[in-house]
Parts: C-alpha cells; sequence; structure tokens
C-alpha cells in the first residue's frame, strides 16, 4: 500500500488533474468530500475525457474547453476498496474479478488512508534487484 495519496474534490476541474498528473508520478487521484471518499480518476479517465488536440498547433477553444469540466462528470463512482488490514490476496482477488487499477484504502468512517495498485503488488511479489537488467528504467 501506497500512505501517499493525492485527493481532489468534486468540482475541481480537469485542468487540474491534468497538472497533478504532470508533476507527479501518480495515476490515480482520491475524490473524497467532506473527508470520505467518494470516487478515483484515474489518467485513463483523464485521457478520455480531454480532447486529444490540447497543446497542439490545431488547438481550439473548444478543445480548451474540455480541461474546464469537472471531477465529477468523469469519476469512477462507488469505488472497490480494502481496509488496511486486508491481505494481499484479498487485493489481488479484486484486480482479477474487476476491471480496476486501483484500489483505495479506507478506515472505518471511510476516509482514504492509502492506496494499492496493481503496480504495488507486482512490486511486492518480485522485487527488483538493482543490478538486474532494466532496473534503471522501471526506477525512472
Amino acid at each position: 500500500m501506497t500512505s501517499r495519496v493525492v485527493t481532489i474534490g468534486f468540482d475541481d476541474t480537469l485542468a487540474s488533474v491534468r497538472e497533478i498528473f504532470a508533476q507527479a508520478s501518480f495515476h490515480h487521484l482520491l475524490v473524497v468530500e467532506e473527508g470520505k471518499l467518494q470516487g478515483v480518476v484515474s489518467d485513463r479517465d483523464l485521457l478520455r475525457a480531454i480532447s486529444p488536440f490540447i497543446d497542439s498547433v490545431v488547438e481550439s477553444e473548444r478543445d480548451l474547453g474540455t480541461l474546464k469540466k469537472r471531477v465529477h462528470q468523469i469519476m469512477s463512482r462507488k469505488p472497490i476498496t480494502l481496509r488496511p488490514e486486508s491481505s494481499l490476496s484479498e487485493a489481488v482477488a479484486l484486480f482479477l474479478a474487476n476491471k480496476i487499477s486501483c484500489i483505495p484504502i479506507v478506515d472505518a468512517e471511510f476516509r482514504p488512508v492509502g492506496i494499492v495498485s496493481w503496480r504495488d503488488v507486482l512490486r511486492y511479489l518480485v522485487p527488483m534487484d538493482e543490478s538486474a537488467p532494466g532496473a534503471e528504467e522501471a526506477s525512472a
């Protein structure tokens, strides 16, 4: 589990989401309202929601308008979650049974305390040896 999570609100714009993804190595943001988890936005959700012409020579006002959409318009609602005391096998079972790429970890009040991705599971199961081929690329 990664205990460093970034949260956003329902009414944050996709421009804000795009900026967070560009500056950090996160692939998922947790949508929180009044401290409680409400949904998840992935980098793939963002890519599907904004115009592919942004930052290109053919960019138009309409393209830029897609950045004004709000998080609640693209987020995945009712995310599948686990508790901090859940096992790795429970996480793997959820990944296999559902088309998800992350599982928010929540406390008893449904406040996010962490997140686990399928990449986290793979890193745990197959630790990268620093001298192994490709280790430099994987750590970048």
